[in-house]
């Protein structure tokens, strides 16, 4: 196989050998890509190995076959994405979150764009949680695990914002009683994860902790690296506003 030009976003790479990095890669036509690009350690390497770094998009031409493909080129398709300070945790957040729960091989166009949008999000500047919290509702839809956000589990009538519910993981919410693996959470704050409208600080650290719990089912009770950097290092807001 001989793919050319393909946008793509480095998730992850490793040293790979002596001269070669691995890379796993997320693109639109083929989904999660493992690339092997070959003598890029080089100090005389056709390939900058610079390039080949997260929060960067690119152009990337492969070839081969099975598991892990040959990187033949690459290029910039756009200037780095700047995200620096405390956001690149939420940055590592995401690329693992697509890690963990995204097959090798799987087309994810809307994945794609949802993925590449939340990067250009914190680099814009824009609250770093809500950002986060949108890209985590999207990558559920995505992955075929789409959340209830606007009725009630029980008739089918719709949430109201001044009550509270409790979500049950593997259907929806309902109205709140006390019960085995149900978190409580108000009605307005999944409204306004359903509508697309920033909450309000409260809200959204409710939905900072569905989502969590939501992410955590698909991760079959496992935890993140990157939740656990982030509280070591998050002592320093007391805002639950990353991942």
């Amino acid at each position: 196989m001989r793919v050319d030009a393909q946008p793509a976003l480095i998730l992850h790479a490793r040293v790979w050998r002596e001269t070669s990095l691995l890379l796993e890669c997320l693109t639109p036509e083929y989904g999660r890509v493992g690339l092997v690009a070959r003598g890029v350690r080089r100090e005389k390497s056709r390939m900058p190995r610079g390039l080949l770094q997260p929060l960067q998009a690119l152009s990337l031409s492969w070839i081969g076959n099975g598991e892990l493909f040959t990187l033949t080129h690459a290029e910039a398709a756009a200037a780095p994405l700047q995200i620096a300070g405390e956001r690149l945790y939420s940055g590592m957040y995401l690329n693992e979150l697509v890690l963990r729960l995204c097959a090798r091989g799987d087309p994810q166009p809307e994945l794609f764009e949802h993925y590449f949008t939340c990067l250009q999000r914190l680099a814009a500047g824009e609250p770093e949680g809500w950002s986060l919290r949108r890209f985590e509702r999207d990558l559920m839809i995505d992955l075929g695990y789409g959340l209830v956000l606007d009725r009630n589990i029980d008739d089918g009538s719709p949430l109201r914002a001044d009550m509270e519910y409790s979500y049950l993981i593997d259907s929806g919410p309902q109205p709140w009683r006390s019960q085995a693996g149900a978190l409580r959470i108000s009605g307005a704050a999944l409204l306004a994860l359903h509508h697309d409208e920033r909450p309000d600080m409260q809200h959204e650290r409710e939905l900072r902790l569905l989502m969590r719990a939501l992410l955590r089912d698909q991760l079959n009770g496992g935890s993140l690296n990157a939740w656990d950097m982030r509280m070591r290092s998050s002592a320093l807001s007391q805002e639950s506003s990353g991942p």
